[in-house]
């Protein structure tokens, strides 16, 4: 079938098209990022997100085109085929002839394994102007190497707020095996309906999208369907040679290509200078591999002497700008060089709208470094070298590591990998300089225990912590090791408490650690990343105690380690005063002291505002905090916000052990247990564990199930189990059991331990009203309420069950404000969460959160100042609840909500 040459009638969705020259500003974005544009590193107006114009002899494909254009209320598009098949071209093209379509472009790379890259990118991708700083939010996950699916989550609303879009991942191939693939086909069954993505690829891919085939026709574009008619090669070799070919000629160049897009394009350099174009063409044998190769020297021969040796060494960039050919390969005018070779139709491109970057297109760059490598084998590595010093002068430290590892100059780029500063931990770098880390040859690695011992640091702050312990207890293991080396190796190997399960280890290595810095008050350890002087790796290592004791149970010793932390010169340190902050509120939160736990927590979340680490993983205990907080106060709803934010930061750097303090306060906001399936992976910690245990022995007493435990708790310090295991007594009237309980473990001082206080005296007025009578209780209650009022513990009451609830209301005398409180609480929480079965789709909890406020008069930055999110966020959440309630402004929003009961 012959393709018709002209614009073909577009058949794109009506919900696809926007005004030309619209836009989104930046403050529209609701996917937040925690990269800010550094000079000379690829900011969010990134060449890889640039469309790529058309070469200046592209043939129109009007068939294909509509193909496309026909297939855009699906969610996913693919084209399939060979390399120089005329993919990027085609959907270029295709992207050119729709000026009234969004349309985002990626082009990928090896290094966009990197989940941290691929998401820059995606980044980049949704700001179409390009301007302006991107605002802080939301982190990213790097669990595996993969976005993991809370920033997925996101990600698709992200594209359900923003105007329809077409996204197109361009040489997908380069991913091949990476774990990011499954993200990106759960990113393609969920897409919204007005966002469709097309995936271009010299791979098939085939399971990732076969439920696609079955769902939604899914448009498959193969090398058959790319592969050009004659009509498509008479006029491209029309184009490149200047005038047309003979029949037979053109004959016998479709025999030999069999459309095969870059086979007639180089045939077509080829034929410029042939006497005998037919003769040429009908020679040509071999495979696709075979006949590029041929081809390709031909048009290097047809070159100047001079011309032909610049190609070559220009191939040696990945990206090229005249300032940069021009400073280290010693051309005069660069810019017209790329000119020059796109009307040659040299396989060069620009990558960037401003034409700044330019580079070949893989296939034929392959070629000529291959041919380099035969004619100056050391050529390369000089233009790399040269290529890393200009990188490192404009101060893109990244580019310059890829080129000297590409060189093999192993030294110089551990120096500058070595170099780089607290920013990489700031930034969530880690796992590129881990990347860079992994690259330089395992034997150059294992005689430099520095490279070392800071992979491992870096693979522990990745959350990839079993490798990272590997890493450091094998250098903790080398006999010429330094105090101060060692005191290294013990501060990230106290880190570990964060992630995996255990926390004695951790325990003991911080303490080792804490030794070693007290011993030796003289130490000098090597530079890592700026975060190996001795205040520091102090603040870190008693942070990591206190954890490690939290963790374990042991509130008392963990505060002790938390409180002296704050006080050594390293906390100064923003970043970790933060971690402290948060671990403490965390506690203090755990214990009761829910005044104090708000106070640390707002510290630490200010503190992370005013030095843009909002976004940071570091604030998440500070969230959680506040959503713990939230739950001891019986006010749920008001927890949904800082609990998404903070389990979202506890997966970014795959946390475990924070995942699961995560998950409780879930379980305890929901009221019920959550399905297995949603557990994090890996062993809870103990305390977690106990009060994870105490819930399901919770929700089988007030059900009154017959297999409702009669068991005894663990003995020892008071525990979650242990209130459960004593009101399971009383519910199945053992007060014998209740009172043996509550005489076996010691009182806890209710000054550090409130809740503790709180729970034992609720249990001695049920057990003396059970015992004696009603009224019998009421002075422990009493006594319960007033130390219950000075922290704000409301859910302690609620949760024990309807009979404590009972007891409070028939306590004699005038009732206090924080008895009513506790009253009325318990008759909400009673109620189910708040719905009406008017919604098609229900308020989400942080919708439900979000929509008590619009009464008030704080504005959209208020609300985000008051949650410590950003005000993208609010406005993301604004925008579900205006579609859900079917209403256009935020009055319409307060009078709906109150029509339905919402308000």
């Amino acid at each position: 079938m012959h393709e018709q040459h002209g614009r073909a009638s577009a058949t794109v969705p009506s919900w696809l098209r926007v005004s030309r020259g619209s836009s989104s500003s930046a403050d529209d974005l609701k996917w937040l990022w925690m990269m800010r544009p550094r000079p000379g590193i690829l900011t969010p107006e990134s060449p890889m997100t640039a469309i790529p114009p058309p070469p200046a002899h592209a043939v129109e494909r009007p068939r294909l085109r509509s193909r496309l254009d026909a297939t855009l209320n699906a969610p996913l598009s693919v084209v399939v085929a060979p390399a120089g098949s005329g993919k990027t071209v085609l959907l270029s093209q295709w992207a050119a002839s729709h000026p009234d379509v969004r349309v985002m472009w990626i082009g990928l790379e090896p290094a966009d394994s990197d989940p941290r890259r691929l998401l820059d990118h995606l980044l980049s991708a949704v700001r179409p102007d390009g301007s302006g700083e991107v605002d802080l939010g939301r982190p990213h996950a790097l669990n595996a190497r993969t976005i993991g699916r809370p920033v997925l989550d996101s990600l698709v609303g992200v594209f359900r707020e923003h105007p329809p879009v077409v996204l197109v991942l361009d040489d997908l191939h380069h991913l091949a095996g990476s774990p990011l693939l499954p993200d990106l086909w759960w990113l393609a069954d969920n897409v919204p309906d007005h966002t469709h993505l097309i995936f271009s690829s010299r791979i098939d891919y085939g399971l990732g999208w076969g439920r696609h085939r079955l769902s939604h026709s899914l448009l498959e574009l193969r090398q058959r369907d790319l592969a050009f008619d004659e009509t498509a090669s008479a006029t491209l070799l029309e184009r490149i040679i200047g005038s047309p070919v003979s029949a037979r000629t053109l004959a016998a160049v479709m025999e030999r290509t069999e459309g095969w897009a870059a086979g007639v394009v180089l045939t077509g350099l080829g034929l410029r200078s042939e006497d005998d174009p037919e003769h040429f063409a009908s020679e040509l044998r071999g495979t696709d591999r075979l006949i590029s190769e041929y081809l390709s020297e031909q048009a290097l021969a047809q070159q100047p002497a001079e011309r032909r040796s610049l190609l070559l060494r220009l191939s040696v960039l990945d990206r090229m700008s005249a300032e940069l050919v021009e400073s280290i390969l010693s051309v005069d005018d660069a810019t017209s060089l790329f000119e020059a070779l796109e009307r040659e139709s040299m396989f060069i491109g620009a990558l960037d709208r401003d034409r700044e970057w330019f580079r070949f297109h893989p296939m034929f760059r392959e070629l000529l470094r291959y041919r380099l490598k035969a004619e100056q084998p050391g050529a390369a590595t000089e233009i790399r070298t040269a290529a890393a010093d200009w990188h490192l002068a404009r101060g893109d430290a990244p580019s310059a590591i890829d080129y000297l590892l590409e060189a093999g100059s192993w030294e110089r780029a551990a120096a500058v990998i070595s170099g780089r500063g607290r920013e990489v931990l700031e930034r969530n770098d880690t796992v590129s300089v881990s990347r860079w880390l992994d690259a330089l040859p395992a034997e150059f690695r294992t005689t430099r225990p520095d490279l070392e011992i800071l992979r491992g640091m870096l693979l522990m702050m990745n959350g990839d912590a079993a490798r990272a312990e590997d890493v450091l207890r094998e250098q903790a293991e080398r006999p010429t090791l330094t105090p101060a080396r060692s005191a290294i190796i013990h501060t990230y190997l106290a880190a570990r408490v964060q992630f995996r399960p255990d926390p004695r280890v951790a325990l003991e290595a911080a303490e080792s650690a804490t030794t070693l810095l007290r011993e030796h008050p003289d130490l000098h350890p090597p530079e890592l990343l700026g975060l190996t002087h001795p205040h520091l790796l102090h603040a870190s290592s008693l942070t990591s105690a206190g954890r490690a004791l939290f963790l374990a149970g042991d509130l008392a010793a963990a505060r002790r380690r938390f409180d002296e932390a704050l006080t050594v010169p390293g906390a100064r340190y923003s970043l970790y005063r933060v971690h402290v902050l948060g671990s403490l509120a965390l506690l203090e939160a755990w214990a009761g002291r829910l005044r104090l736990a708000a106070a640390a927590s707002e510290e630490a979340l200010d503190l992370a505002a005013a030095t843009h680490l909002l976004a940071h993983p570091s604030p998440a205990d500070a969230f959680l905090a506040a959503a713990l907080a939230s739950i001891e106060r019986a006010t749920p709803s008001s927890a949904a916000v800082s609990l998404h934010e903070g389990a979202l930061r506890a997966a970014a750097n795959h946390r475990t052990q924070l995942m699961w303090i995560a998950h409780l306060v879930r379980v305890r906001s929901e009221g019920d247990i959550v399905d297995q399936a949603d557990r994090p992976p890996s062993t809870p910690p103990p305390i977690v564990a106990a009060a994870l245990e105490a819930e399901e022995a919770r929700a089988l007493r007030v059900a009154h199930a017959s297999n409702g435990g009669l068991h005894h708790p663990p003995a020892g310090r008071w525990s979650p189990l242990s209130f459960e295991a004593t009101a399971a007594a009383l519910t199945r009237n053992r007060p014998d059991l209740a009172r043996a309980h509550l005489d076996a473990v010691s009182p806890e001082p209710p000054e550090s331990m409130p809740r503790a206080s709180v729970e034992q005296l609720i249990l001695r007025s049920w057990l003396d009203a059970r015992e004696l009578g009603a009224g019998a209780g009421a002075k422990a209650m009493h006594r319960a309420l007033e130390l219950a009022s000075q922290h704000d513990l409301v859910a302690v009451f609620v949760r024990a069950g309807p009979e404590v609830i009972r007891l409070i209301a028939d306590l004699p005398g005038t009732s206090t404000t924080f008895r009513a409180s506790v009253l009325e609480r318990a008759s909400l929480l009673r109620r189910a969460r708040a719905s009406s079965p008017q919604l098609a789709e229900q308020l989400t909890d942080r919708e439900l959160e979000i929509l008590a406020y619009l009464p008030t008069r704080m504005t959209n930055i208020d609300l985000a100042a008051r949650c410590y999110v950003s005000p993208n966020t609010i406005k993301t959440h604004m925008a579900h609840i205006y579609r859900k309630l079917s209403v256009p402004n935020r009055n319409s929003a307060v009078a709906r909500a109150q029509d339905l009961g919402l308000l």
